[in-house]
């Protein structure tokens, strides 16, 4: 029994903490990384994560769900940290970061792919740094002296031959929305998206003006309002497919959300599976499920007909 179980919340920061006889384990929400997603709800084993729907009051835009977790609940398991795309939740043993079901090799890790290519860079350029809607890349100059300097600054320089450009991506709270990508006019950034799927609006079921999926979408151009319509229009291309627009969306069957791919580091584990089969379709979940089978099936194989070493 826990000598005793604390929920603090503040502004920016949501923390619950179960305090034992050996060990103190606690989660941390920060709430300026959470979008109001659902995928750490959907995963939770002990249902003890709940995204509350905020309700929207009249004439203002629509609003995020709430994130709330129960502190009588949750077992520290971890599941919720490493599946989370915008990485905003952290848990810690005895105050030190570690996440059991990655210590364990039950969980994956998300794979977040991104390769830059600084010798590409024009100085100056700070496009993929204006197009990031998260604010996670920083460019700067470097001078021959090892100094680092603004980009505007760079341009006034007299000779710029031996300038450096450098780009600093926080990889590590990156959901892969490719805009940095996108918007690089000289293919200096490759990104590779987190996750996959299916979005689309029914027409026919979308409320005329209704915009409370874009409101609350934290991917500018992932959806957008077309003018000649006034409804709401999908863009996979940027989608990251958190599903927040999903939750928020008043009509039923208005909006088709479906998360079909999710890439992750390799595991094999009943708890990734469960976890999987409630993130994706079941299509998608039985094809990977296939594919581990087949790839076990041929190590046993291998493992039989391959000649044995010599010692």
């Amino acid at each position: 029994m826990p000598l005793k179980e604390i929920k603090t919340e503040t502004e920016n920061a949501l923390t619950i903490e179960r305090i034992l006889h050996a060990k103190r384990y606690s989660l941390t929400l920060d709430k300026t990384l959470c979008v109001g997603c659902e995928i750490c709800q959907i995963i939770c084993p002990r249902e003890a994560i709940e995204l509350k729907k905020n309700p929207k009051k009249n004439g203002e835009k629509a609003q995020r769900p709430i994130f709330d977790v129960s502190e009588q609940k949750c077992s520290y398991c971890g599941m919720c940290e490493p599946i989370c795309p915008f990485s905003a939740i952290e848990v810690r043993v005895d105050q030190q970061h570690m996440v059991p079901v990655l210590d364990k090799g039950s969980f994956p890790e998300l794979i977040r792919d991104i390769e830059v290519d600084p010798a590409k860079c024009d100085i100056g350029c700070l496009d993929c740094e204006k197009a990031c809607p998260l604010n996670l890349i920083t460019v700067t100059v470097l001078t021959p002296d090892g100094r680092e300097i603004n980009p505007e600054e760079a341009k006034t320089l007299s000779t710029k031959e031996s300038l450096k450009v450098k780009v600093d991506i926080k990889k590590e709270l990156c959901p892969g929305c490719r805009l940095c990508e996108m918007k690089c006019p000289k293919g200096a950034i490759r990104v590779r998206k987190i996750m996959h799927g299916i979005l689309r609006i029914n027409l026919e079921k979308c409320p005329v003006g209704c915009q409370d999926c874009l409101d609350v979408c934290p991917i500018p151009g992932a959806l957008y309002l077309d003018e000649n319509d006034n409804k709401v229009h999908p863009n996979e291309t940027f989608c990251v497919f958190c599903g927040v627009c999903k939750l928020v969306c008043p009509v039923e069957g208005a909006l088709v959300f479906d998360r079909r791919m999710i890439l992750h580091t390799p595991v094999s584990s009943g708890a990734w599976n469960k976890a999987l089969e409630k993130l994706t379709s079941t299509k998608e979940y039985s094809k990977e499920s296939k594919t581990k089978g087949l790839a076990k099936a041929q190590k046993m194989v291998e493992k039989r007909l391959l000649p044995k070493e010599v010692s």
